[in-house]
């Protein structure tokens, strides 16, 4: 072992890692048992616990790299983050906002990695640490803000491509009437439940595949809309022509959670399949040109 690899886990030994390592878990318990009641066990929040466990993992994998560049940040810089982190942290817990509580914990980790590891090694693993961010919820009132244009265009697109094919369908707002039958888009079916848990596996994909750069990673993160938004097209057409020809409870059934499963799958295999027509346009375009001779 080198002197400066002893002295480093010497570093450790003292009271004061272990200390801040003991009130940031303290502090995470009480976040995750929350976010474990009222996030995680819904549809749009199942992606949480694949967030942390894969960010943990992240962080570990470049270990190395995070204790070669080690060097203390600035303390009054990291200290008044730190600070505002827990300012933040306080607030959303004590009003019971567990948007702004995560934040504020999220926030938390990343200063007092700062504040230990020093800004050169928070900016090799930038990946992981805004990866983590994945756990803050959106707010509700977020949530039904983006909803809102999305279930209209969802359910105006199914409506539209199921009326070129003479079933008898008609839309008001959100609510679709083919038949005797009435069926409402819902946030699930609208395919916003679906667009974070895609985003999250895209990146993490993205990661997995050593592609960890700012615009590749946007790239696709922005194609996933696209993706998402036509596959729940898919996934309406089909829950209304189940509806139509087999009946109401049918569609309610497991069908209803199945197309959705299914639906996500083909968004992923689009995912992939247009991240290895990209790669090899890349590699066409790279490749010298040989001139004739």
């Amino acid at each position: 072992m080198t002197a400066t690899a002893l002295e480093r886990r010497q570093d450790r030994t003292g009271g004061g890692y272990w200390l801040a390592v003991a009130g940031l878990v303290t502090l995470a318990i009480g976040t995750f048992i929350t976010l474990g009641r009222q996030v995680w066990s819904a549809e749009g929040g199942v992606h949480g616990p694949i967030v942390l466990a894969t960010g943990i993992w992240m962080l570990a994998r470049q270990r190395d790299t995070i204790e070669t560049l080690r060097a203390p940040g600035n303390f009054l810089l990291g200290g008044l983050a730190l600070l505002l982190a827990l300012l933040i942290y306080t607030v959303g817990r004590i009003f019971d906002f567990i948007s702004i509580e995560t934040f504020g914990l999220v926030s938390a980790v990343i200063a007092s990695g700062y504040l230990y590891f020093g800004g050169r090694a928070l900016r090799a693993a930038w990946f992981p640490a805004l990866w983590l961010f994945f756990l803050v919820p959106p707010p509700g009132w977020l949530v039904d803000r983006v909803t809102a244009p999305l279930k209209e265009f969802v359910s105006y697109a199914a409506t539209g491509f199921l009326s070129w094919l003479d079933y008898p369908i008609l839309r008001q707002g959100v609510t679709l009437f083919v038949g005797p039958y009435q069926l409402l888009v819902e946030d699930a079916c609208s395919g916003l439940r679906s667009l974070s848990s895609l985003i999250v596996v895209t990146l993490l994909y993205i990661y997995i595949k050593n592609k960890p750069s700012w615009g590749y990673a946007l790239f696709i993160a922005a194609l996933v809309i696209p993706v998402a938004v036509v596959t729940n097209i898919l996934r309406i057409i089909i829950l209304v022509l189940i509806t139509y020809h087999v009946g109401d409870e049918a569609a309610q059934s497991f069908l209803h959670v199945s197309t959705g499963m299914v639906m996500f799958v083909v968004a992923l295999l689009c995912i992939f399949a247009i991240d290895w027509v990209v790669e090899q346009l890349m590699l066409l375009r790279r490749r010298p040109h040989v001139q004739p001779a």
